[in-house]
């Protein structure tokens, strides 16, 4: 396998991967050279199909990333670190186990001669990062900036106020062709961008004002994530089974 043909040509090869049950993007993203790369927010129930393209391009998997704890699905990082030995990216912020990096606004996370700057961007919930190329040319927002909307701020020490300040100071102060891509989308779109969001987004963009924002997030009458008793404690373990529901685990690095 040629991985620079497998990238289109480009040095660095990116994967959008979808897991329709929860409507779920993750992420992967390697450099070309080294075959180095990382996943952002893997779904425990894709986890075959995810090795299997890793395994597939001869990649070499540094870490798992998560943009938050998820609500609504269990994350698939300690299933691909008990497969590969990656290591298993969260904010400190979250207090989950089984972590081995634990990350921190300004952190850098390499791959090869790559990397992702970690930008925290709480609102949605306390440990939400916001992961950004090194060339500033892609940004994952995780659930802080949907397309067209935002995360909910009603679980989790949710915050529309800090949202408000995520969003702006940390993702619409990027270029504006810079793309965005969120954890979720619910129908189907895949992607958007700086411009886009801060031009048409009716809650976060130019023609909306904090306190609008605030009122509007908080008289949201949404019903509870429908996996959130079962999934938040699982991300809490990092994806961890329980252990009279695991196998034996290979120790931390």
């Amino acid at each position: 396998m040629n991985l620079r043909d497998a990238a289109g040509g480009a040095d660095l090869l990116f994967r959008q991967l979808f897991d329709a049950a929860s409507g779920t993007y993750t992420h992967l993203l390697a450099d070309v050279d080294t075959g180095e790369a990382v996943l952002i927010d893997p779904v425990d129930e894709r986890h075959q199909r995810d090795l299997g393209l890793i395994d597939e391009l001869g990649l070499r998997l540094l870490i798992c990333l998560d943009t938050h704890a998820h609500a609504d699905h269990v994350t698939g990082s300690w299933l691909m670190h008990q497969a590969t030995g990656c290591g298993i990216g969260l904010a400190a912020a979250a207090g989950a186990a089984n972590v081995t990096r634990s990350l921190r606004h300004g952190d850098r996370v390499v791959f090869g001669p790559r990397w992702l700057e970690v930008r925290a961007t709480p609102g949605h919930t306390d440990g939400c990062l916001t992961f950004v190329l090194d060339d500033r040319s892609m940004a994952f927002t995780g659930d802080a900036l949907l397309i067209r909307g935002c995360g909910r701020c009603d679980f989790q020490q949710g915050d529309p106020r800090r949202l408000f300040a995520s969003i702006h100071e940390q993702i619409f102060s990027l270029p504006p062709h810079c793309r965005l891509y969120p954890a979720h989308d619910y129908q189907g779109r895949t992607v958007t961008s700086v411009a886009e969001e801060i031009t048409l987004n009716a809650r976060l963009g130019h023609q909306a004002s904090e306190e609008a924002f605030i009122e509007a997030m908080q008289q949201l009458q949404l019903p509870p994530p429908g996996r959130i008793a079962e999934a938040l404690p699982a991300n809490l373990r990092s994806g961890r089974p329980r252990p009279e529901h695991g196998p034996p685990a290979v120790p931390l690095p």
